[in-house]
């Protein structure tokens, strides 16, 4: 079983917490996002007592990403690299190769959901060059879309193409306009609301539009068809506190002294 958590962190120096966080849930391979500890920092609240539990895994050309395994990071290379995006070959011995992408994507602050729309294309276009070159799909995609399961950008071909049933995404592709596309699953769509075990989302916004969906399902795992049987629902928690350290603040919404979003963990037999 491989152990993954991704947490947009806001820039907050909150490593022991991400320390606490990795060690109870003995996380293999920690994405952060807005990450502005330095690894010397965060792999000392890591590796108490100068162990050595915890490793960087340098980044090469992404601005906006940071890693940290429990394996040594020639294990976790990576393949492709731009500003928001890292597609990283998980390599273990023992373990099939997979490959793992991370991306922080633009925010609606400063792009409108047209731009999202075109930019994600781009990403998406990426993802399969790279499966193609390494010869398989076995391909997880985490982080901040900075887009909701139903928009778009998350569901058309032209973007990630990511479906909410699992049954669907098991037919592997679907052709439009003589265009074969392939499916992600993506399994947030059963943790948006308050019909789930935790928080309704993992970013809270109130705006003062009359539409506003205030929590939001931002930061997301979609899962290729390839490695479906290896992904149980069950393992896919957000997460709002780690021992007596609440993530969220009085009114049930994300404390931002820790960070404004809220991290998620899964898992994969791999």
């Amino acid at each position: 079983m491989t152990n993954f958590l991704f947490w947009n962190l806001h820039g907050n120096p909150i490593h022991e917490i991400i320390s606490r966080l990795a060690h109870q849930h003995q996380i293999d391979v920690i994405i952060l996002a807005e990450c502005r500890i330095s690894p010397a920092t965060l792999l000392k609240a890591l590796n108490p007592l100068g162990s050595a539990d915890y490793f960087y895994a340098p980044i090469f050309g992404c601005e906006k990403l940071e890693f940290y395994t429990r394996f040594s990071s020639g294990y976790l290379l990576p393949i492709e690299e731009s500003a928001r995006m890292s597609i990283r070959h998980l390599n273990l011995p023992g373990i099939i190769d997979t490959l793992v992408a991370a991306i922080h994507f633009n925010d609606k602050r400063n792009w409108s959901d047209d731009s999202q729309m075109m930019a994600i294309g781009n990403f998406a276009r990426t993802i399969n060059d790279v499966e193609d070159r390494i010869g398989h799909k076995r391909t997880i995609l985490v982080g901040d879309f900075n887009m909701n399961p139903f928009e778009t950008g998350m569901v058309s071909t032209m973007g990630l193409h990511a479906t909410m049933d699992r049954r669907i995404a098991q037919r592997v592709e679907r052709t439009v306009q003589k265009e074969t596309y392939t499916y992600f699953y993506n399994p947030m769509w059963s943790l948006l609301g308050d019909a789930s075990p935790g928080a309704p989302g993992t970013y809270y916004y109130n705006n003062s539009e009359p539409r506003t969906y205030f929590w939001n399902m931002f930061d997301q795992v979609l899962i290729r068809p390839e490695l479906l049987d290896r992904f149980n629902n069950t393992s896919l928690k957000i997460i709002d506190q780690t021992g007596d350290v609440k993530f969220l603040n009085e009114k049930g919404q994300p404390n931002s002294a820790i960070s404004d979003h809220l991290p998620i963990l899964f898992k994969l037999e791999l």
